[in-house]
């Protein structure tokens, strides 16, 4: 199949802040508060984490106050999986792009790969702590039309319509293409605690990033990791490495959203670094 895929990470209409703000029914752009209920959380956020690396350096400009349901139903996926070998399949990572290392996984990007593994683990953790939770996959690997039935788009946005929370799990560009960790928060309402509790932990990106995403105007938050490089990927890719880092991603996201839905977080989770203990950790299912 040939053409562009217009998936979750490429543009989604010239939307300045202001006009996002009026057409998707924003309050006033507001400033995070801190931790002492003052504006400028993003700004007293560290700006490097010692797994995820550096946070986006943007300014964020929203404050997620919408308080959800402890109940409510959370679809975790995979960016980039309907859109292999054509446009906006992901990143190839530093170690393949710049590195000259084999991919992890033939005919797929390594963003994928590394988007299928952690968004795979967030939802085993999530059912374990007794969340609504449940992962989605495409039924292909390449859908041209992003608006076609069964592409993340699609299925994202029918089930933010339907009350729930859509996330879509990415790693961010290597080198200086990358921006970093952070929410780049859905728009098609207002910004709810998850949003928040999201945003606190990995960094937040500005409400209109890019002039509003495709994923983000469907309702659908895209939590970039970070930037595939460095640190973070070596992580990854090393097995010695690997279930600590997976699991410690995993446990930060699930904390998160156990915060946003007002649930009090398990104790038993990890710190951001890679002295959390050694997980099951699911690695992708690539076929």
């Amino acid at each position: 199949m040939k053409g562009l895929l217009l998936g979750g990470c490429l543009l989604g209409g010239a939307l300045s802040p202001a006009r996002a703000q009026m057409v998707f029914h924003q309050p006033g752009l507001e400033q995070p508060p801190a931790a002492n209920g003052d504006p400028g959380a993003a700004d007293l956020l560290p700006g490097f984490d010692p797994l995820t690396g550096p946070r986006s350096r943007l300014q964020r400009d929203w404050v997620g106050t919408r308080r959800v349901s402890a109940s409510t139903p959370i679809l975790v996926m995979a960016g980039h999986a309907d859109s292999q070998n054509i446009g906006g399949s992901g990143t190839a990572g530093e170690a393949v792009g710049r590195l000259g290392a084999a991919p992890m996984y033939p005919g797929i990007s390594d963003e994928l790969y590394w988007n299928m593994v952690i968004a795979t683990n967030v939802v085993a953790l999530g059912q374990q702590r007794g969340l609504d939770i449940r992962y989605y996959r495409p039924p292909f690997r390449t859908i041209v039309d992003g608006n076609e039935v069964g592409t993340n788009w699609s299925v994202g946005r029918d089930h933010a319509a339907s009350g729930g929370y859509a996330l879509e799990i990415h790693f961010d560009a290597y080198g200086s293409d990358g921006v970093g960790s952070g929410l780049i928060p859905p728009v098609h309402r207002r910004f709810s605690t998850i949003d928040e509790s999201l945003a606190q932990e990995f960094g937040g990106y500005p409400m209109a990033f890019r002039n509003v995403l495709g994923g983000p105007k469907r309702g659908i938050g895209l939590l970039e990791i970070g930037k595939l490089e460095g640190q973070l990927e070596a992580s990854l890719r090393d097995p010695r490495t690997r279930p600590q880092a997976v699991q410690a991603i995993a446990e930060r996201i699930v904390r998160a959203l156990e915060l946003g839905l007002g649930r009090q977080s398990s104790p038993t989770a990890s710190s951001p670094g890679l002295s959390g203990s050694r997980s099951n950790n699911r690695t992708a299912q690539v076929r």
